[in-house]
């Protein structure tokens, strides 16, 4: 299994086989309109590629004075003109609907991956988001690499026709390909050039971008005006804009001289086939004209199959790569975990040596960790902030599992449960919550989406999470929209979204495990405890494990005055467990928690 701290960053696939999972992707998305597109591509390059053949039927029948072979240039030059136009109408037409429809297809894929990976390491390891800030900037133009494909097939079929009409004059000609050879060299070889500083640079690149939304967004508006650091950051950004950049000019600077080297090669040939067929050949001059026509197209038939041979090379290849590796990495995570979250827990959660360092340090966030948690019981996790609490809520959730030691759930291993089984059978609420701007309903509904559109179960919700007086001071009640940003969005206070957070933590009707991780720290002292006594209370009336199928809840809270009433008190400091009791055997004991608590509670007195 991949842990989450794994020591490197996994290699990219070979660029074949993941092209083919990308086409593949996009057969199954639209399959007719890619085999159509297809089709038109190709037929829309033959007549632009038969143009130099009637220039010659033209020339002959002018000079031979030869009515018919005249009127075959002339037609051929119309037809080829008009069927040029109206091809290339259609296939762009085309393409562009099968290209609109097929970047929803990629971009939900990708989305739909980056979610669905089962830990959130990746999101904290500089390596991991280089590379997907890099597919993320990619996956937006990867629906073009159909496009690209396409007409890349249609250039090839030009220069294949344009090769049979210069053979036609004399079979040396088709040595002018070897000529244009180290242009398709280097449009193979520039991009991964450039991809590669592009990703080398990456972190510069995301430090500006984060450096523009903090001078450009609402949220740190206040603090930034407040400070006077908009100079400062607009300087920042400025310098790390350019570390990248240098990186990338470096090699575009590069790749520029290796361009005109290869153009000045083919240069070469083409002057000298030309001298060859003048003076070698003594060619008439239709063949002259044939070969002027024929090599001018074949030099700009080169130059746009290199540009699309440069485009599959960046944007194709190593997309495509990211993007199968990015699949991998997420079924790699979760293949491990083959098993159903049980139905209801009989015995409880237990943690058993539990290490764990966070990606990329060698500093332990939680170390030596024993802790049974009890089916049915109400456990209260307290501790100074730093302490560990939300890093051991974290992997009850799975974000992350243990760099060593085991967390068994009655009697199988956490990290053998399917993730998302497991999270399926999860609810929770968390300090550091997201606002998200839909109406209330769904806002709050999103913590059980198969009943997302039920008002009862909302409701419920919000009855459970004290959030009441919220909805009642919305105009529209729970079809108000969120979010000043969106037409009739109306704006809550932090204290109002935290409580909606909370009441969508309280979607699941019947959870195995209910984390309530600081999910009031935005509220006042006592309503938080009144909010969290009003829930043990519940609970605890519900008649213990037979009544809520075992259910565990987890109350992090930094206030050791707001969960006195639960079954049993973990107190963490610096990384370990120090206490742990019910709250009067913790007070008789006279340690860390007594002490703590008593200085707590003489601040409301």
């Amino acid at each position: 299994m991949i842990s989450s701290n794994s020591p490197g960053l996994e290699p990219l696939p070979h660029a074949i086989p993941a092209m083919w999972r990308a086409l593949k992707r996009g057969y199954v998305s639209e399959p007719a309109l890619l085999v159509v597109s297809f089709a038109l591509a190709l037929l829309a390059a033959l007549p632009d590629a038969l143009f130099a053949l009637w220039l010659m039927f033209l020339a002959m029948g002018l000079t031979e004075q030869n009515e018919t072979l005249t009127w075959i240039g002339v037609l051929g030059l119309g037809i080829s003109a008009t069927l040029t136009w109206g091809l290339r109408v259609v296939s762009d037409r085309t393409q562009r609907r099968f290209r609109d429809r097929v970047s929803i297809a990629l971009e939900s894929h990708v989305a739909d991956l980056q979610a669905s990976v089962v830990t959130v390491s990746h999101h904290e390891r500089p390596e991991y988001l280089d590379r997907l800030a890099v597919l993320r900037n990619q996956v937006f133009t990867l629906d073009h690499m159909y496009l690209s494909m396409f007409s890349t097939a249609g250039w090839f079929l030009r220069l294949g026709v344009t090769g049979v009409l210069l053979a036609s004059i004399h079979p040396t000609l088709l040595a002018l390909v070897l000529f244009a050879l180290p242009t398709v060299v280097f449009s193979t070889w520039r991009p991964g050039v450039e991809r590669a500083a592009e990703e080398r640079g990456a972190s510069d690149k995301r430090l500006a971008m984060h450096l523009f939304d903090v001078a450009t967004t609402a949220p740190p508006g206040k603090e930034v005006r407040l400070t006077g650091i908009g100079g400062r950051i607009a300087s920042a950004r400025m310098v790390s804009f350019n570390r990248w950049y240098q990186r990338i000019a470096h090699a575009r600077n590069v790749s520029a001289i290796f361009h005109c080297i290869a153009w000045a090669i083919f240069g070469s040939g083409f002057v000298m086939a030309t001298v060859f067929v003048v003076y070698e050949l003594e060619a008439t001059p239709a063949q002259t004209l044939l070969l002027l026509a024929a090599g001018s197209r074949l030099s700009a038939y080169i130059s746009a199959t290199v540009g699309e041979l440069g485009f599959l090379r960046g944007i194709w290849m190593d997309g495509s790569k990211r993007l199968a590796w990015l699949e991998d990495y997420a079924k790699e995570l979760e293949k491990y975990s083959p098993k159903k979250a049980p139905r209801r827990l009989n015995q409880g959660i237990r943690f058993e040596d539990v290490n764990f360092a966070y990606p990329g340090t060698e500093k332990l966030a939680l170390e030596g960790i024993n802790l049974d948690l009890k089916a049915g019981s109400i456990v209260a996790i307290v501790g100074e902030n730093g302490a560990g609490k939300t890093t051991l809520v974290k992997l009850l959730a799975r974000m992350y599992d243990p760099s060593s030691g085991s967390i068994w759930v009655d009697d199988e291993q956490l990290t053998d449960i399917s993730a998302r089984d497991w999270r399926a059978r999860l609810a929770g609420a968390f300090q550091d919550f997201f606002r998200f701007e839909f109406p209330a309903q769904n806002t709050v509904g999103l913590g059980d989406v198969v009943r997302i559109d039920e008002r009862e179960a909302a409701e419920v919700a919000i009855e459970r999470a004290g959030a009441e007086d919220v909805v009642s001071q919305l105009d529209q009640g729970l079809d108000t929209q969120l979010g000043v940003s969106w037409p009739n969005g109306v704006e809550v206070s932090f204290g109002q979204w935290q409580k909606l957070s909370l009441a969508r933590g309280f979607m699941r009707d019947e959870p195995l495990l209910l984390i309530l991780d600081e999910p009031t720290a935005a509220l006042d002292a006592e309503t938080e405890h009144a909010l969290f006594e009003r829930y043990a209370a519940q609970a605890q009336s519900n008649g213990g494990v037979e009544r809520t199928g075992g259910r565990i809840t987890i109350l992090v809270s930094h206030r050791f005055s707001t969960v006195r009433m639960a079954d049993q008190i973990v107190v963490m400091d610096g990384s370990r467990i120090v206490e742990t009791g019910a709250h009067e055997d913790l007070l008789e004991s006279g340690k860390q928690y007594a002490e703590l608590y008593t200085i707590q509670a003489s601040a409301y007195q």
